[in-house]
């Protein structure tokens, strides 16, 4: 782990587009490590795995939920993942194991590969190990998709939390 005063944490969100799911889990892992004190030791991004959006602005359906519950992911701008990603980030987390395939499939040795994981693999008891893509759905699945990158985003902060303290 590289979190310290001076390099800190660096986690990425990885979707399909960039729009929908990884910059909500993005902007509420934000939000916890902003709300925690903890802001200036952690650094969050987001990714899709693939280029159709790339610099387009978050889905109006995922900036509309954000809003209802009092974030905000104007500043988003969609970008496709790169190998650099891996090096530039202490953890790589997939929204669904499409992602995690295709991160894997990029990776080119194993400090790459370990790097990987699912959002969902830090909810105990979790349903499914991928949040579903709410892109052609309505709003309803905006807010509970969201709903389930809250409850992740809470795990995964609450389990890297200490060592970030500590590292401080």
């Amino acid at each position: 782990m590289t979190a310290s005063a001076d390099a800190p944490f660096r986690v990425v969100f990885v979707c399909s587009g960039n729009i929908c799911r990884s910059p909500m889990a993005d902007v509420v892992f934000r939000h916890l490590a902003d709300s925690s004190g903890l802001g200036s030791r952690v650094a969050s991004s987001s990714a899709g795995t693939g280029d159709w959006h790339v610099g387009e602005r978050a889905d109006h359906r995922t900036l509309a939920a954000l809003e209802r519950l009092g974030y905000d992911g104007a500043a988003h701008r969609a970008r496709q993942f790169q190998y650099a990603d891996f090096e530039r980030n202490d953890l790589v987390v997939a929204l669904d194991r499409s992602h995690e395939r295709v991160l894997r499939g990029w990776a080119r040795d194993d400090d790459a590969a370990d790097k990987i994981t699912l959002l969902q693999s830090f909810v105990p008891d979790a349903e499914t190990l991928d949040v579903p893509d709410p892109y052609y759905a309505g709003p309803p699945m905006f807010d509970e998709v969201l709903g389930m990158i809250e409850s992740a985003c809470r795990a995964l902060f609450r389990q890297l939390e200490p060592a970030i303290r500590s590292a401080g």
